[in-house]
């Protein structure tokens, strides 16, 4: 992706700026990266009238055809006419009511623009911006609505993996607890305060002087479960910024959070979809510590 940044030096509408600054370029071009690519004083807008005024930056993000196929925050495992399944990187936002947002909806919905699909991605379930992994993403309000009809029945193995501070006491359990919304994060009750419950399994699979890498499988989908749920067993997750050590010194610049296996039916073709994705590396790294 190549960054193009102009400085505007008299008033004038967003359209014909571009089009005086883009010489050479087709007006439908333009139009076309005035749709997703173009941003004013780091604020993305589609905006074709936008009232410049001078000093004013305008900055255009070029993508090649390879980075528009290929989208950098995303990886697409597996796609049909109906959903995709997508590894989600950490960073990046699942959806967001900010137009101007960076999410996994924008991404894919300039995939489908470039590849000329006639339709729009739909979230069917989130991860939080800083957990990477399998995300489902439907093509249809249709397909997204199965999934929310019946998501017990149609996800049949949904399972993350983790590196936790320290050593966990018992290498298998579960965590049972009652959620409610705090001011700034999710409070967590290990009695029925009239919250929701929340049920996370895991199970150790390897542990270092200082970390263990947990796997964990999700009863219920609460907000920040898991992130909640290794704070309360007192093995917060590494790097987490909310619910962890706040003198967190961990040599890694992410939250150490990744959904590594989805498997559902298919809502239309009736198939049995099964899909895994590698341990990251630097969680690996940070075992040999």
């Amino acid at each position: 992706m190549k960054n193009t940044e102009y400085t505007v030096s008299e008033p004038q509408e967003l359209l014909p700026f571009l089009l005086s600054q883009l010489s050479g370029t087709s007006r439908s071009k333009v139009k076309e990266l005035l749709a997703h690519n173009v941003y004013i004083n780091g604020r993305r807008t589609s905006q074709f009238n936008y009232p410049l005024q001078p000093g004013m930056k305008v900055s255009i993000e070029k993508y090649s055809t390879k980075e528009r196929l290929h989208p950098r925050d995303l990886d697409i495992i597996f796609e049909d006419r109906h959903l995709f399944v997508i590894n989600k990187h950490e960073g990046l936002l699942s959806n967001s009511r900010n137009p101007n947002d960076k999410t996994v909806i924008t991404v894919l919905n300039q995939y489908l623009e470039t590849t000329r699909q006639r339709c729009h991605a739909h979230i069917v379930h989130r991860l939080d911006r800083d957990t990477s992994g399998l995300m489902l993403v439907s093509k249809s309000k249709e397909v997204s609505r199965k999934f929310e009809e019946d998501w017990k029945g149609m996800v049949f193995d949904r399972r993350y993996v983790a590196v936790a501070w320290g050593r966990l006491e018992q290498g298998r359990g579960e965590v049972r607890s009652w959620f409610t919304d705090g001011e700034f994060c999710v409070l967590s009750s290990p009695t029925d305060n009239g919250g929701k419950l929340a049920v996370t399994h895991y199970e150790v699979k390897q542990t270092s002087r200082r970390y263990s890498l947990v796997e964990l499988k999700l009863d219920t989908g609460r907000r920040n479960q898991i992130r909640v749920h290794l704070r309360d067993l007192k093995h917060p997750v590494v790097h987490d910024p909310m619910y962890g050590y706040k003198d967190d010194i961990s040599p890694i610049n992410r939250l150490a959070l990744h959904a590594f296996r989805l498997c559902f039916t298919h809502p239309v073709t009736g198939n049995a979809m099964r899909f895994e994705t590698p341990i990251p590396a630097e969680f690996l790294r940070l075992l040999e510590l």
